[in-house]
């Protein structure tokens, strides 16, 4: 006796055993093919794999699926019905399927790469927007500048446009790179003096330096027209540590908006001489345009909205 929770004993239901699912999809391509060759490439199988396992069908089914003339096959009245409710039932699966890839897609954690100034002091602390407007995008963010390679996992890179990347890289731009020089609040009167409506940077005030960006100020100082270079002073080994030294009011560093805002904000540093565009921009590189609905355009679409 065949019973279960939901059938009555006996059941013709529940007694109904399916063929095997690769005997069904050797008969459905080959149905809507009508040809068994044109099948077995679409399968990669060979010819006579396809037609066996036809036979077999017909064979469990106990009825003629197709007709066979002159090398040629055309569906009987049988094969029609089952060709309709297989291809049905395929069209089923490939949409469920379709749509638990696109789900686990969205769940897979992204890798994100950032310069490390940027993620620090501009991403990171704004990183709780994204994760409350998107709770189902799992983003890693991991910290690197320069050249890189998507083999190496990386799924997304945010970059300045300093250096030359393969032109294979789907870039877009967020934001243009805007400098000025910035120190803390309470030094403006010290190292910056007003002369006939002009304000200006003494000759004397300490400047920062950062091996990163060696040529910073001197480029900060081509954009706005001076011909003064940066003068000499403290020098660290990353950016990040001179904007500290900034904030902790060893001097004058050459400070990009986007990573002092929060303290010209705030009301820590000030830009006295205002910024100006340095010519460069930051970009978000992927190895293919985001397509539509995908976390990669969920994150290109917020990091624009800061801008």
């Amino acid at each position: 006796m065949i019973s279960d929770s939901n059938c009555e004993p006996d059941s013709q239901i529940t007694g109904v055993r399916l063929p095997s699912l690769l005997a069904l999809r050797c008969f459905e391509t080959a149905a809507r093919l009508e040809n068994f060759s044109r099948a077995a490439a679409e399968l990669h199988l060979t010819h006579g794999a396809v037609s066996r396992a036809v036979r077999l069908l017909e064979d469990d089914l106990g009825v003629a699926l197709f007709e066979r003339r002159s090398r040629r096959v055309f569906l009987t009245d049988a094969g029609r019905t089952l060709a309709r409710a297989v291809a049905d039932g395929m069209d089923l699966m490939r949409q469920a399927v379709g749509e638990l890839r696109a789900s686990a897609s969205r769940r897979r954690s992204q890798v994100v790469s950032c310069e490390p100034t940027l993620l620090m002091r501009w991403l990171i602390p704004r990183w709780s927007d994204f994760q409350a407007r998107h709770p189902d995008i799992d983003i890693h963010l991991v910290a690197g500048g320069g050249a890189f390679s998507f083999a190496s996992g990386i799924d997304l890179a945010i970059r300045r446009d300093d250096y030359p990347w393969p032109e294979s890289y789907h870039a877009v731009p967020l934001f243009a790179e805007r400098v000025g020089p910035v120190c803390r609040t309470d030094r403006v009167t010290s190292w910056f003096s007003r002369d006939a409506n002009t304000l200006s940077l003494n000759a004397d005030a300490p400047r920062l330096h950062t091996r990163t960006r060696p040529g910073a100020w001197s480029e900060w100082a081509s954009a706005v027209g001076s011909t003064a270079s940066g003068a000499p002073g403290q020098t660290f080994d990353h950016f990040y540590f001179s904007l500290q030294a900034a904030v902790a009011g060893l001097g004058v560093a050459m400070g990009p908006w986007h990573l002092v805002r929060d303290d010209l904000d705030s009301g820590v540093l000030s830009a006295p001489l205002g910024f100006v565009e340095d010519g460069s921009q930051y970009c978000l590189l992927s190895p293919k345009p985001p397509e539509a609905g995908s976390a990669q355009a969920d994150l290109l679409a917020w990091l624009q909205s800061l801008a």
